[in-house]
């Protein structure tokens, strides 16, 4: 259940949006005609309302809210179609900070995200995407820190992040491979990182990074060294339940986009969605929608009343089914609105792009089965 508050927020968030990003034409104008997904302006807009930071300590400059507040304002700028990617990979980022951080490092990272700063992280290798244990990225101890080599790839927002969080290997240990990882707050520029754009079908917002004799010093390692694994497992709460409040926003989206499109589109004499094929569709589509919302809100409740508890189980299955529902709503629509669906003049084509790769960044629809299934000891 939300507070009026909260409520009040989610309106709030909604109004900016329709002001600011509410036609085709604004956001095209916003996000350089769809090819990048994050709008620097916009973003210090929000920044300035204090909504960055709203779910982030007060010590940081933040609001002092917790998980549903950071959550709403996903899920809600996600539903508003605003090109503020960036919060996305900034919250998840901003989590280990918090809890395995310095001082120092809190005080950077942290308050830089409240007031607009962007930030990354960054796991997958060309040879490790899944299995993070694979990472080959090496960090070598010398005198006063550690020199990087290696290749790391699918790294969003790293081209506009202030700092990358990298996850690196510092050691090697027989029979335990998911021991010897390393966190790096490593900053934009830093000499020795070359920093790429991947295009995609969704733009231009993922890259390639590559290290090459990139010395960071011994203050760069966040948390403990070699422990980097038990780090990102603390942190999987949060990153997935942003992932699924950003698909749950797109969802209903796409659904309230088709849903306009099959009242006002007639053929044979009337709306199209008044036809039984079409009605049953839409009908199943706002249950699914209504289930995952439910799902979601219900695993935040549990995360803001227990921030110390690891929730792999439920955090797992709030990702699977947000962005398996998205993906399913995209689909259906595009087959409701026919060719205009396809047509790039129209959001529903983009809808399409966005909800098909939610299933496969921060963790495969496959790897979250898998967790849950190990989760009942199969």
């Amino acid at each position: 259940m939300r507070t009026a508050e909260q409520r009040a927020f989610a309106e709030a968030v909604d109004d900016f949006c329709g002001r600011h990003a509410g036609t085709r034409e604004q956001r095209d104008l916003l996000s350089d005609n769809g090819a990048r997904a994050h709008n620097h302006e916009l973003y210090a807009a929000c920044a300035r309302l204090g909504w960055l930071g709203a779910g982030l300590p007060e010590a940081y400059g933040g609001v002092g809210g917790g998980m549903t507040e950071t959550v709403i304002f996903a899920e809600r700028i996600a539903y508003g179609l605003a090109p503020l990617g960036g919060f996305v990979t900034t919250m998840v980022a901003v989590g280990p900070y918090l809890t395995f951080g310095g001082d120092e490092q809190r005080k950077t990272v942290v308050s830089g995200a409240v007031n607009g700063a962007v930030e990354a992280i960054s796991m997958s290798e060309p040879g490790a995407g899944s299995d993070v244990a694979a990472v080959r990225c090496r960090a070598e101890a010398v005198a006063g820190g550690y020199v990087i080599n290696g290749q790391k790839t699918w790294c969003s927002n790293a081209q506009i992040a202030d700092h990358i969080l990298l996850v690196a290997r510092t050691s090697w240990t027989v029979g335990e491979r998911h021991a010897g990882l390393t966190m790096f707050c490593v900053p934009a520029g830093t000499e020795g990182l070359t920093v790429r754009d991947i295009p995609t079908m969704g733009g231009r917002d993922i890259c390639d990074l590559f290290f090459t004799n990139c010395f960071l010093p011994a203050g760069a390692v966040v948390g403990t060294v070699d422990r980097a694994w038990p780090q990102l497992m603390a942190g999987l709460n949060s990153e997935r339940l942003i992932l699924a409040a950003t698909m749950l926003g797109r969802a209903k989206r796409t659904f309230d986009d088709t849903l306009a499109y099959v009242t006002d589109r007639r053929q044979f004499g009337r709306p199209i969605g008044s036809f039984q094929a079409l009605r049953h569709r839409l009908a199943d589509l706002a249950t699914e929608i209504a289930c995952a919302d439910l799902l979601v809100y219900d695993v935040v409740a549990k995360v803001d009343a227990e921030p110390a508890r690891q929730l792999p189980r439920e955090a797992s299955m709030a990702k699977l089914k947000a962005t398996e529902t998205a993906k399913k709503v995209a689909i259906e629509g595009m087959q409701m609105m026919g060719g205009y669906g396809y047509a790039t003049e129209f959001d529903m084509e983009s809808h399409l792009r966005a909800t098909i790769v939610s299933t496969v960044y921060g963790g495969t629809s496959e790897i979250q089965r898998d967790i849950i299934g190990h989760s009942y000891g199969l």
